[in-house]
């Protein structure tokens, strides 16, 4: 993760897209070290809030391209797993986008979001204003807003 610090604002974009995707790291030690190092609020604010929502925008439109059979075939989930959770991400919807952001869960939220076919516009504006809220707090927190 150093080398994405050594890159500033670039970095950061890079690490908070990586980091909503498949790839298991933390995006907000990322944010705040550049925060730190760099003591630009408003630019980490956008860059780390854009490559993070690019992220999942990315993740869910990977979960878009599953199929029920796939999940059947290769991960041996059954049907009656499958129609449990779509019943869960039915109850919930496009909601469930605003907590994409939660470490660990956050990446299988999009991919279910996309998989289960959630309504693309409101999942995407969902997703950036809980990816915006989540640094925002970060700057709140650390005084720098």
């Amino acid at each position: 993760m150093e080398w994405l610090e050594g890159l500033g604002l670039l970095g950061l974009f890079l690490g908070t897209f990586l980091a909503a995707t498949i790839f298991p790291f933390s995006s907000d030690a990322l944010y705040l070290a550049i925060l730190a190092a760099t003591g630009n609020p408003l630019g980490c604010l956008i860059v780390g809030t854009l490559g993070n929502w690019l992220g999942s925008v990315l993740t869910y439109w990977i979960g878009w391209l599953g199929k029920w059979e796939w999940m059947e075939k290769w991960f041996k989930v059954k049907p009656e797993t499958l129609a449990r959770q779509k019943e869960r991400i039915d109850r919930y919807g496009v909601w469930l986008a605003l907590t994409a952001w939660v470490p660990f869960i956050g990446d299988v939220i999009a991919i279910a979001l996309g998989f289960y076919r959630t309504r693309p516009g409101w999942t995407m504006f969902l997703l950036l204003i809980g990816k915006f809220g989540r640094f925002l707090v970060w700057n709140l927190v650390y005084g720098l807003f």
